[in-house]
């Protein structure tokens, strides 16, 4: 959410950002808010003047009575009277006029970088650089599911029979490959000096407008019938609302946290042949990653974030490049965003397995994240970037180390979370 003094003193600027989003339905929004916050601000300024009035009226009355004036007394308290009445109307407006221009300026976008490229969606995204030699092997490489089948690693149709379209049941070595690269991922992200965290499953829904917008939210999150509570996406939601009406020591910053959770989402919409299996599901796991920065530094944070999970994925042997988002594929909250992208041999191309974000003060500012610094208090910058995403990584994991014969082979790093296992054996052809 942008302050509103931005939005007050530089509405061309906000515009042309609205218009290199492709989102021109919004350029009316500015001048709305505009013209609410102006309304606001002379009922509060009305309101005040009318208090400091009653108040100064108000000690006339008992003197004219002590003088024996009760008619100009009555005059007096009929003017209270009328400013109290007027009071309260204003003290009605006032909460209602502010509670529209949060509304709208909610739906606002934020600010992207200069160096973000404009495009209106991500067909636009700019490949910035890649990280290790793509392969493709001479032998064919079976659809992911056709090879977790071999390990008998999965169970899609007993998955739609208890849950539906959209679930699965992983087993027996597949199962261990999940479960071995989510604790080495936790691990990675510790001995990059990250606080290791569980968060809470669940958030409130002030959390969950804190820290997405209302597209965003309706795509993706599933409400908890009767309760003020929705599952959470991804644990950057909760990770980040663990903040939210704080005020934080500047000589505390930065907070680097690496959180595990489950993730729900609703994925709304139509995806095509290769996002069946376990591609986009309802439900997977993950490992995250967020940083509460100054506003100085989080620029920087943004590119150690990135490079943390290209740092991850080569230490698996799997070839990854990093795509810069254009400005119609950044989510109304982002300044900038990069994904990480891994490749599939199998396809002969690349596929999203990770996306790192800056928000800006943006979330900060939603759900009141400030710092109390040397020259008084500002809001925090925040940051995201996921560590890894299983079952999505496991794509990539068995396609780039898939075998000839069918074996799968285990990369050094994750060979102690396998139980020193070196490869995985198929069960059946």
């Amino acid at each position: 959410m942008l302050d509103i003094k931005f939005v007050r003193e530089n509405p061309d600027i906000v515009k042309e950002n609205i218009k290199k989003k492709f989102q021109d339905s919004k350029l009316p929004l500015v001048d709305e808010a505009i013209k609410l916050d102006s309304d606001f601000r002379a009922a509060k300024t009305r309101a005040d003047n009318l208090r400091a009035e009653k108040n100064r009226v108000s000690k006339q009355i008992g003197a004219l009575m002590a003088q024996g004036k009760k008619e100009e007394a009555e005059q007096v308290k009929q003017q209270v009277a009328n400013y109290s009445a007027e009071l309260a109307e204003l003290e009605k407006l006032e909460p209602e006029l502010e509670e529209k221009l949060k509304k709208v300026m909610m739906v606002i976008p934020n600010i992207i970088d200069p160096s973000v490229p404009v495009g209106k969606d991500d067909s636009e995204n700019v490949e910035i650089e890649r990280f290790g030699e793509p392969v493709v092997p001479d032998f064919e490489i079976p659809y992911h599911t056709d090879i977790m089948e071999t390990f008998n690693g999965i169970d899609l149709d007993a998955a739609r029979r208890v849950a539906g379209e959209g679930f699965y049941y992983l087993q027996g070595d597949i199962a261990r490959v999940h479960s071995s690269v989510i604790a080495y991922a936790r691990d990675f992200m510790i001995n990059r000096g990250f606080t290791y965290c569980v968060p809470p499953f669940m958030i409130r829904s002030n959390v969950v407008t804190g820290v997405m917008s209302f597209a965003e939210m309706d795509a993706m999150m599933y409400k908890i019938e009767g309760e003020d509570l929705y599952l959470i996406g991804t644990s950057e939601h909760s990770m980040i609302g663990k903040y939210i009406d704080t005020i934080v020591p500047e000589d505390s910053l930065p907070h680097c946290l690496t959180s595990y959770s489950p993730c729900f989402r609703k994925e709304k919409g139509a995806h095509g042949i290769e996002e069946r299996g376990v591609y986009r599901i309802h439900q997977f796991e993950k490992q995250e990653m967020i940083v509460v920065c100054k506003p100085e530094d989080s620029k920087i944070w943004f590119d150690k974030l990135w490079q943390n999970t290209v740092d991850l994925f080569r230490s698996l042997d799997i070839p990854v490049r990093t795509l810069e988002c254009c400005s119609g594929d950044l989510a109304d909250l982002k300044v900038k965003s990069i994904d990480v992208e891994a490749w599939s041999p199998r396809q002969k191309k690349y596929f999203e397995v990770g996306s790192c974000s800056n928000l800006g003060d943006a979330q900060a500012r939603r759900l009141k994240i400030r710092v109390d610094g040397k020259d008084g208090k500002y809001f925090a910058h925040t940051l995201n970037n996921t560590v890894v995403a299983p079952p999505r990584m496991l794509i990539a994991f068995l396609e780039n180390n898939l075998q000839a014969d069918g074996t799968v082979l285990i990369p050094k790093v994750l060979q102690p979370y396998m139980g020193g296992t070196e490869k995985l054996v198929p069960v059946k052809k």
